[in-house]
């Protein structure tokens, strides 16, 4: 029998007391200042609702475009709340999204679609994400300080997202999970680098050591290609692998890290698009081959 999966922190960085990750809905419109003629929008990118509430914060988990051609952003659902524009497509600008180390340059992007509150911790615990619709004075990248996403992770023949529909393609297929699985997550937030097995998978929930803290609430993870390089001091903690999912929360249950499979977002992604065509912001998500 393996040994206990354990995470190994490769970096540490504290950035002093923070705020819990939910933020509080806000319809607060605010000019566009845009004093760049380009800026790179990446996973890990820490991002605030309010220029007036900056310790109120979450974090970008993955950069792209959908099938549509908007270039999009993807973070957790639960980092907002509020009830008159949950659970449907918001064409209209007026959730601005800031990158918390320059609100200076205005928004650089609108929520378009959240889960709250029955995407987060109750009712609908797997479509716990949110789409964020980037403007276009940004690039995007698939190039975080310290993760490369490669692609969308694909698991040929696996457990299907309960987010899916029939049949599901391998974008919706969940990573396996346990001591005989040897699936691996890298995850990167105010904590440093960590990675860690899956050690349970429920519904597209994984569970792993691989370590984070709030305000790190839609951060990025990427599945550890095996054979691949890990973090380290001497590859200056860097690794580079597919989108596997976004940061959660934290549970009772041991280990209490969770992450949102990037399968159940992609399912969910799809299912609503099928109901609804050329309306779902997101819909066909697809990771950024920009470096």
């Amino acid at each position: 029998m393996r040994a206990l999966p354990f995470a190994r922190r490769m970096r540490t960085r504290w950035l002093g007391a923070v705020s819990v990750g939910l933020l509080l809905g806000s319809t607060l419109g605010v000019g566009t200042a845009h004093a760049e003629s380009e800026k790179r929008i990446h996973n890990g990118i820490q991002f605030v609702l309010s220029p007036f509430t900056p310790d109120n914060f979450c974090t970008i988990g993955a950069v792209g475009s959908d099938d549509y051609g908007r270039t999009i952003a993807i973070s957790a659902g639960h980092c907002l709340s509020d009830p008159n524009y949950s659970d449907r497509e918001i064409p209209e600008n007026v959730i601005p999204v800031y990158h918390r180390q320059d609100i200076a340059f205005g928004p650089i992007g609108y929520i378009r679609y959240f889960k709250d509150p029955d995407g987060s911790m109750t009712g609908h615990p797997t479509k716990d994400y949110m789409v964020i619709e980037l403007v276009p004075e940004v690039t995007p990248s698939a190039q975080g300080p310290y993760l490369k996403q490669t692609g969308e992770v694909e698991v040929p023949g696996g457990t299907a997202s309960p987010n899916a529909l029939s049949p599901a393609l391998d974008n919706e297929r969940l990573l396996g999970a346990g001591w005989l699985s040897s699936n691996e997550i890298i995850v990167s937030g105010q904590l440093g680098v960590w990675y860690a097995g899956i050690t349970h998978n429920t519904d597209g929930i994984y569970r792993s050591w691989a370590q984070h803290q709030a305000g790190d609430s839609g951060g990025p993870t990427i599945w550890h290609v095996p054979g691949s390089a890990y973090p380290s001091e001497e590859n200056g903690f860097q690794a580079e692998g597919p989108w596997a999912g976004v940061t959660k929360g934290r549970s009772l249950q041991i280990p209490w890290y969770q992450y949102t499979s990037s399968a159940n977002i992609l399912a969910d992604l799809r299912a609503r698009d099928a109901a609804d065509p050329a309306d779902i912001y997101g819909a066909g998500f697809e990771v950024t081959h920009n470096p």
